[in-house]
């Protein structure tokens, strides 16, 4: 009797326990997340925001990132998002330009953007523009908060660029819209990958590489390096976190409201990341005795006028024709810059 009492007991416990179990789990959230490479500064906002969120809801919320491009390519990330293969991801707008041609806006060269606070101000207003959420719905999709992106600069070796003239002829690896930029002042693009920057520049098949500090430092390119154009600023990527519109709109209230409460608590965690990449990044070129060329208000005015109004003009152009307020747009980028 004794046995079978305590076999009905445990019995019970066991199904009581699978009842509570089983209400905890039907009560949770769980949101993917689409993120390619490894964890790193460009990926700590996240990080932050799954942190808190799950904590700030004893757990009920949880937001769990898949590194490596296991759910989805990078380049496929916002297609991902508008089918509801996983509720985040991060992107890049020059991933598919085509797809989200407002945010584009964001990539144009030689914008004037100093810092990284002044990055998350730009894009923070960019994304409330009614044109770039109408932009986005069309995938179903929203940006939950920006990645902002240090401002791509060269280091290189020979003699210094000190005007925008002595780039001419000059190889740079430099991708994308800043290669096109470069291009305009006599640079001559080159296609070389990240992990083949260090050979490359300490070798001389290329002259400079465009990279952010953090990246100088990754890829060693630093250790090539004599000279650096610290305040060139040619343009940078534009990279925001994005979510499935269906999966938002269905948070509980609650949840919604602590996920919104967390973005700029993530936002500025990120940037506290990246100060920390500069606090490494100064010391190392003094260290190398490299020098860093500090262009005048002047210099930089004759780069902006030769490699970013003409490409500016272009965009503003294309943009238009398809119906899109791309002047409005570029001008809203401007007045946040100052």
């Amino acid at each position: 009797m004794l046995t079978a009492r305590k076999f009905a007991t445990a019995a019970s416990a066991t199904v009581l326990g699978l009842f509570f179990a089983t209400e905890t789990f039907a009560a949770d959230v769980t949101w993917n997340v689409s993120v390619w490479g490894k964890r790193r500064a460009f990926t700590e906002h996240i990080e932050y925001l799954a942190e808190k969120v799950a904590e700030k809801t004893d757990g009920k919320f949880e937001i769990k990132l898949h590194y490596g491009g296991a759910l989805s390519k990078p380049r496929e990330n916002l297609d991902g998002i508008s089918f509801g293969a996983f509720e985040m991801a991060q992107m890049c707008a020059s991933y598919h330009a085509d797809k989200n041609p407002t945010l584009t806006v964001l990539e144009l060269p030689f914008l004037g953007v100093n810092d990284l606070e002044t990055e998350t101000k730009v894009s923070w207003a960019v994304y409330d523009h009614p044109a770039v959420k109408k932009d986005l719905a069309r995938w179903n999709a929203e940006v939950l908060m920006p990645s902002p992106m240090p401002q791509y600069n060269i280091i290189g070796v020979g003699d210094a660029p000190l005007k925008v003239e002595n780039f001419d002829g000059m190889r740079v690896r430099a991708l994308g819209g800043i290669g096109k930029a470069m291009e305009t002042v006599g640079a001559v693009p080159t296609s070389v990958t990240a992990s083949e920057a260090y050979q490359a520049l300490d070798s001389g098949t290329v002259q400079g590489v465009a990279f952010a500090p953090h990246a100088h430092l990754s890829f060693k390119t630093v250790e090539a390096g004599k000279w650096w154009t610290a305040n060139l600023n040619p343009g940078t990527v534009q990279c925001p976190v994005i979510v499935n519109t269906d999966a938002l709109a269905a948070l509980p209230a609650d949840m919604r409201k602590v996920l919104d409460e967390t973005v700029p608590e993530a936002v500025d965690h990120y940037l506290e990341t990246y100060a920390k990449v500069y606090d490494k990044w100064w010391p190392e070129l003094k260290e190398r005795n490299i020098i860093q060329i500090e262009y005048t208000d002047e210099d930089l005015a004759a780069f902006k006028a030769k490699a970013g109004k003409p490409i500016w003009d272009q965009w503003v152009a294309e943009q238009s024709a398809k119906g899109i307020p791309a002047q409005e747009l570029l001008d809203l980028v401007q007045s946040n810059v100052q």
